[in-house]
Order: structure tokens, then sequence, then C-alpha cells
């Protein structure tokens, strides 16, 4: 298979003294571009598959209907605050107490 080159980048002079700086022995900076871009592709086609899935994981629920209302689910988790906040307002009282 045939290489081929990727575009050059501009860089300041401060920045390219970085990138040399940082290279590790016997590494290139052109083997370090290759990796960082390999690197990034792969990221970018795992977030990519994440979205995916996500999106057919939403259009399965909407289909089948099997979803919990954004409503139902924020009033279940205003109810556990407020439990959280009344057992740590009783945690503050009874501490009160103990040291009074």
């Amino acid at each position: 298979m045939k290489t081929a080159t990727i575009p050059p980048v501009r860089v300041s002079a401060e920045f390219r003294a970085e990138l040399d700086a940082s290279l590790e022995a016997g590494e290139t900076l052109a083997a370090l571009v290759e990796k960082a871009v390999s690197n990034e592709m792969v990221r970018r086609k795992s977030e990519a598959e994440f979205v995916r899935r996500g999106l057919a994981a939403i259009a399965r629920t909407r289909r089948d209907g099997s979803g919990i209302p954004a409503d139902a689910v924020i009033a279940k988790l205003e109810a556990r605050i407020a439990a959280a906040r009344k057992t740590l307002a009783r945690k503050k009282t009874t501490a009160t107490a103990k040291r009074g």
C-alpha cells in the first residue's frame, strides 16, 4: 500500500520547542504526530459508536414505550434530595444536642 502525507501545520516557535522537548528518546516529531492523529481517530470512532448506540437505545425506548417520563424521574430525584436534606438536618440537630 502506498503511503500518504499529512498536511504540514504551522505552529509558533515556542510550541515547536515544547514539542521537540517532549519527544521520547529516539522518537521523531513525525512519529509523534502520526501517533496523535491515530489516537484521535480511534477516540472519534469510539465516540461516534457511543452516540450511535445511544440514539438506537432512545429509538428502541420510544418504539417500545418503555421509557420513564422525565417529570417522573425529576420528581423521584427531588424526593431523594428532600429526604437526604431531612436526614442531614436531623444529624446536625443530634450533634448540636450532644455538644450542648
